[in-house]
């Protein structure tokens, strides 16, 4: 095993940092309190490749690897969580479209999500199927040479303001079975959208429902074949969970390293407080913890990378490792500051508001144990291999 970056990952590293430093850190609180979804700055980071991460290079994609987009996003979000959150679900759309739609239809709108003209959503959870995702009821019925799909999305990202929607609906029967995918671009006759959702965080993109009424759309605009469309979501998790996992990790490393200097700062009995050793043992906790999380999710982006037959199990449990660490260490991180943590004159709030939806989405914290579990129950070496 070797834990030492590339000299191009440390390229992609030091690229985004100066672009979270430059372009996210300095606007991510106005963002976040006038709830701006920041077009133009993603558009800056799609000119750096940001919206392509793993896209196909033949539909103007970077190509990357899952570790190295994971990178990247780590330190992204150590600018602004919720507008790098943004860019993962991004990223996935791109990479979902370039991977499974014709190849025609793909060289029409995939170079263009890559170098963020369009932007994407992803439209799977409904009202009545949350984690039971293959529970779903949108409905997707053939009419000659198109699809009409009726129903409804919820909590999908950056609606109302995306321009392409991955959409998840039954053309079959009841199950996962009956499922298949479908792009449906974000304007068409029929789709409409609710109001903007009230949000503990990510308050730098929308949050809507999606209702989807007699929307008419080619065959052409599916993803693969009939059927074949929740094991393509399930497979857009596994990287989607990956990537949830490394925006807490980079916004846990920026809360620690505010913690940090403030610590130095901040004199309490004649004091540093980083001279006590309650504070530490805190900082020392707090440090542990989000190296073992980062090194789990390394290991399972190269997983993913490397095709495992157990690679869903070590992104659930990267998932579920990461997006917890994230949370507690932003709530030490904002304990350490005291009073001045609560008050939104300093970020460490926003941090604990924005890492806390990430114990929920891309699939909650409870399913990963149980995809951890039941692989672990079919495979007992499974974290020894």
């Amino acid at each position: 095993m070797n834990f030492n970056l590339t000299e191009d990952q440390r390229a992609y590293c030091e690229a985004a940092t100066a672009f979270a430093n430059e372009a996210l850190k300095p606007n991510a609180a106005r963002w976040d309190r006038e709830h701006e979804f920041p077009i133009p700055t993603i558009r800056e980071a799609a000119a750096l490749g940001f919206c392509g991460l793993y896209t196909p290079e033949q539909y103007g994609g970077l190509g990357l690897s899952r570790l190295d987009a994971s990178l990247i996003f780590e330190r992204l979000a150590m600018g602004c969580t919720s507008t790098t959150a943004y860019l993962t679900i991004h990223n996935m759309v791109s990479w979902m479209l370039g991977s499974w739609l014709p190849s025609k239809v793909a060289a029409e709108w995939v170079p263009r999500l890559s170098c963020g003209e369009l932007l994407g959503s992803y439209c799977l959870t409904e009202p009545g199927a949350g984690s039971d995702a293959a529970a779903l009821k949108t409905r997707a019925v053939r009419d000659g040479d198109d699809y009409l799909i009726e129903g409804s999305k919820v909590f999908i990202s950056g609606a109302g303001s995306t321009d392409v929607l991955v959409v998840m609906a039954r053309t079959g029967g009841e199950g996962a079975r009956g499922i298949s995918a479908f792009m449906v671009p974000a304007d068409t006759p029929g789709v409409s959208y609710g109001k903007a959702e009230e949000k503990m965080g990510w308050h730098s993109q929308p949050t809507r429902e999606v209702a989807f009424n007699a929307v008419r759309i080619p065959t052409r605009y599916r993803l693969g074949e009939e059927g074949e469309g929740f094991r393509f979501a399930m497979q857009a998790l596994d990287g989607g969970r990956i990537n949830i996992a490394s925006c807490s990790v980079g916004t846990a490393q920026q809360a620690l390293d505010d913690a940090l200097a403030h610590v130095q700062q901040r004199q309490q009995f004649g004091h540093p407080i980083g001279e006590f050793q309650s504070v530490q043992f805190r900082l020392a906790d707090m440090a542990t913890e989000l190296a073992a999380a980062r090194l789990l999710v390394r290991q399972a982006a190269d997983r993913l990378d490397g095709g495992s037959p157990d690679k869903s199990a070590w992104c659930a449990m990267a998932k579920r490792l990461a997006t917890d660490v994230g949370y507690r260490v932003c709530d030490e991180a904002l304990q350490l500051f005291g009073g001045y943590g609560y008050i939104r004159e300093y970020p460490l709030e926003r941090y604990l508001r924005d890492t806390r939806v990430h114990r929920i989405l891309e699939g909650t914290n409870e399913v990963m144990r149980l995809i951890i579990a039941r692989r672990l129950l079919a495979n007992p070496s499974l974290i020894l291999e």
